[in-house]
């Protein structure tokens, strides 16, 4: 079996497909914030007492770029050492110390306590796309296994509600008992694959850690997918991944096919599959979430002249009468109410930073308030450092800062990057987005498109239970929202760039196929209302 891009581009062959290896953290369950956060806590806690007693200067330990480089994948011990190492810090092994001892052990004694404390009060969430991956798998008999190396595993699972979901699980309790080494090695995964009773050449592994992707590529298993949930696509690459996908939802699996990359270009048009997409609304109450920028209107070279087409408009606002709409765009919000100028859909602006309900409504959401004043220092940081760069526009929004480049010379676009990479560096509080030709700073929250659609979502089952969601996208700040409704909604995608890899599950051509596609879903949605039902 091969895993295509369907653009002529093959992964690693696996002829057959027996079996799929899961890594937990990142890949099944979102727990990674959960364990950055312990080992912040950790680290910042040892790290400034050891400033203090020692009259140095305290050095915070980053919860991105040291977390995966470090501690990510790798058993808990492991980790402390491999981070304490990378600081030149040496201290005692210990051997069943106490938490508060500055031994290794005591550290990974403290993080795990400080884990589980997370645990108790928290209810774990899962990735759509990685279940529904799962689920067709297990449905053509391939056989699933999960693995980690958190002693935790089994709590983990238990609290998401998956102990159930795997033919076999191995995890750090195994690993201890078995003497096991941690990834990088690949023991660990090569006992899950004898566990399953499959060779690793007919096995396909999935992970999100660099340490576990390289242990994938040693144990010499069939095909090796990273999972890059942040941007971190060539580091797994590097390590060894065949295919890397920013979510499981980018991939397809069929029993005829294989395993599929889903791109622009492999995606089946809407109106090949009318028949399909009328059924899975049938009887359903619809939410529809638009984009703007280059679905409602097409892509423009100045951003500023995206004008909404009187007929799109209409359109629209016919929709709208007879179910909810939601326009979801990294614009402001007071611009984007001013450019769709309809009173009776909802509002997503600053990728859903800045929520507003229709026009009487009241409902008003806005999060990242408390990054105001560092996103009007950055600002003004970018005035200064890229007057130099020609053609450029830089566009405040609210709760974000756009960098557009679509008119910067091609020799000048590389000189960006570095500018921005530097000032964010200064104000770790922020981080970089991106979008067509377009850097998006924004508050280092875990909020965007995806989470502000899931709020929506939330908000209207409250006097509509059972709504279909559906979401028309074009851009990559859009994928976060094909992310969230894996599984739950239908995902259209606007084809412009075919090569890109996509979690949306159809495709339209340009702004006229989704003025075609909204009549549609107007007639679908006012036969639901009647009772009818639209027929085919």
């Amino acid at each position: 079996m091969s895993v295509s891009t369907g653009a002529g581009v093959n992964a690693p062959m696996i002829a057959p497909l027996e079996a799929v290896l899961f890594d937990m953290d990142g890949v099944i369950t979102d727990t990674a914030n959960a364990h950055a956060a312990a080992w912040q806590r950790l680290f910042d806690e040892f790290l400034k007492a050891r400033a203090e007693r020692c009259g140095e200067e305290f050095h915070p330990f980053d919860p991105h770029y040291e977390y995966r480089q470090y501690v990510d994948g790798k058993p808990r011990l492991d980790g402390v050492r491999s981070f304490l190492e990378s600081r030149g810090i040496e201290l005692p092994y210990g051997d069943d110390d106490g938490s508060e001892r500055e031994t290794v052990y005591g550290l990974g004694q403290r993080k795990d306590r400080y884990f589980n404390a997370w645990l108790e009060e928290n209810q774990v969430r899962s990735y759509p796309g990685t279940l529904n991956l799962i689920d067709d798998l297990r449905a053509a008999g391939i056989k699933v296994a999960v693995f980690s190396a958190s002693r935790n595993a089994e709590a983990v699972l238990r609290n998401a509600g998956l102990l159930d979901r795997f033919d076999a699980r191995v995890d750090g309790s195994d690993a201890a008992e078995l003497g096991l080494p941690g990834k990088p090695d690949p023991a660990m995964l090569l006992e899950a694959a004898r566990r399953l009773d499959t060779a690793p050449g007919r096995t396909a592994v999935v992970e999100d850690a660099i340490a576990g992707v390289a242990a994938g590529a040693r144990g010499a298993f069939g095909l090796v997918i990273g999972v890059a949930r942040g941007d971190f696509d060539d580091d797994l690459k590097t390590a060894g991944a065949g295919v890397v996908v920013h979510d499981l939802s980018e991939l397809r699996f069929s029993p005829a096919e294989g395993l599929t990359v889903k791109t622009l270009a492999n995606l089946p048009l809407v109106w090949d599959r009318e028949h399909e997409i009328r059924q899975g609304l049938a009887g359903k109450a619809l939410a529809v979430f638009l984009d703007y920028d280059g679905t409602l209107t097409p892509i423009v070279e100045d951003h500023t002249k995206a004008l909404l087409a009187e007929d799109m408009r209409a359109a629209v606002a016919t929709l709208a009468r007879h179910c909810d709409v939601i326009i979801v765009s990294g614009r402001d919000l007071a611009r984007l109410q001013e450019l769709v100028s309809l009173g009776h859909v909802w509002y997503a602006g600053s990728h859903g930073f800045d929520i507003a309900g229709p026009q009487g409504s009241g409902v008003h959401l806005q999060k990242g308030k408390e990054f105001l004043t560092e996103l009007d220092e950055v600002e003004q940081t970018l005035q200064e450092r890229l007057t130099d760069i020609e053609g450029h526009s830089v566009e405040r929004k609210k709760f974000s800062i756009a960098v557009h480049y679509r008119q910067v010379p091609q020799a000048e676009v590389g000189k960006l990057r570095p500018i921005l990479d530097k000032i964010l560096v200064e104000h770790p509080l922020l981080r970089l987005g991106h979008g067509k030709k377009v850097f998006e700073i924004r508050p280092d929250i875990d909020w965007n498109k995806g989470e502000a659609v899931l709020w929506f979502l939330q908000q209207l089952a409250q006097e509509r239970p059972g709504l279909a969601p559906l979401y028309v996208g074009d851009d990559i700040t859009d994928e976060d929202a094909f992310h969230a409704l894996a599984g739950r909604g239908l995902r259209v995608a606007v084809r412009y760039d075919e090569s890109r890899q996509t979690a949306a599950d159809y495709a339209v051509a340009d702004t006229q196929d989704v003025k075609r596609l909204l009549d549609l879903l107007a007639l679908i949605a006012a036969s639901e209302e009647t009772g009818h039902g639209a027929q085919p």
